[in-house]
């Protein structure tokens, strides 16, 4: 082949992988698109996972199915998806479980760097402190001040070894500088059950968990973990505010795919995700669950993954939690 051709070959094979790349862009989605839900339906990750799914399926005029395959800290449905083919067809919602684990569990069917693409960050939302109506504290800073008189005694609740209630509730302990005692449940419903019932004194909740019980009376809020207060309960104060700096804590959802999805997919899919989180219908939801909606690149998704599961894994290394 002379000088000429080969160029002209090359050329040619270049011109054919943009075509073949560009036009999957352009007829995706085509087909159904399954969203899997590594939860049990009910929780906050299926309220939120089943709201994007609708939106798209919406717009894009293709069935978005919803396909929750809870399991081993959501280790089951994760997995799933990093077997996946990565062509845009099966996603996976991520919330801070996809960042903890890697943090307490030796090991694991998958990497979350490796085996995963980011494709698009959805909304954030503070997490409660809230504590039994029989602890006779009024504030965070009261809370934390009877915890440090009685090292140990202060019992919290959780939904499980390594979830989100957990190892936020080691981080806000840390930045106080009090010593708490865990008391692992099988969800947030029981724990908040025990709550109200006396039987802990403690809970980092999620907001919609824990909303109706706090206007109810039933038990008592003393701070919100993000940075900001939450329009929901605007008078309850930060942790910040109540004095305990740099335990910031919050839940949030994004949208991953198998590792090597094309680019023009993700970010189609990025694209679209971003606008639907302008929709009145979505923003209205995510209000009512205490969310505030938050677009990002698939970069900036990727980054902020990094650095949770860097974060929790000091956590979890100074409160010793793991799972063999």
């Amino acid at each position: 082949m002379t000088r000429t051709g080969a160029c002209i070959a090359v050329f040619l094979a270049a011109a054919l992988v943009l075509t073949s790349s560009t036009g999957q862009a352009q007829t995706y989605p085509s087909r159904q698109i399954t969203l899997i839900i590594p939860f049990t339906p009910g929780g906050s990750n299926d309220l939120v996972g089943r709201a994007i799914g609708k939106k798209l399926s919406e717009v894009w005029g293709q069935p978005v199915v919803v396909e929750n395959r809870g399991g081993a800290g959501a280790l089951i449905g994760t997995a799933a998806v990093a077997k996946a083919p990565p062509d845009g067809y099966t996603l996976l919602l991520v919330s801070p479980t996809f960042t903890i684990n890697p943090a307490i569990r030796k090991t694991m069917p998958f990497d979350t760097v490796r085996d995963f693409t980011p494709i698009a960050f959805i909304a954030r939302a503070p997490l409660l402190v809230t504590t039994s109506t029989r602890l006779q504290v009024q504030s965070a800073g009261e809370l934390f001040a009877l915890a440090r008189s009685k090292p140990g005694q202060i019992t919290y609740a959780s939904a499980g070894i390594g979830s989100i209630n957990q190892i936020s509730t080691e981080l806000i302990a840390f930045s106080a500088g009090v010593k708490l005692s865990h008391v692992p449940y099988k969800g947030g419903a029981p724990a908040l059950n025990d709550l109200v019932g006396g039987h802990v004194d403690m809970f980092v909740s999620s907001i919609p968990q824990a909303l109706q019980l706090v206007r109810s009376g039933q038990i008592k809020t003393l701070a919100v973990t993000s940075s900001r207060r939450t329009a929901l309960l605007p008078d309850v104060p930060t942790l910040a505010e109540s004095g305990t700096p740099g335990a910031d804590a919050e839940t949030w959802w994004g949208i991953a795919g198998p590792a090597g999805m094309p680019v023009d997919v993700v970010n189609a899919l990025n694209a679209e995700i971003n606008k639907a989180l302008t929709s009145p219908e979505l923003g209205t939801f995510l209000t009512n669950e205490g969310a505030e909606a938050e677009p990002m690149t698939p970069r900036q998704l990727g980054d902020m993954m990094r650095v949770e599961t860097e974060r929790w894994t000091k956590v979890a290394r100074e409160a010793n939690i793991s799972i063999e």
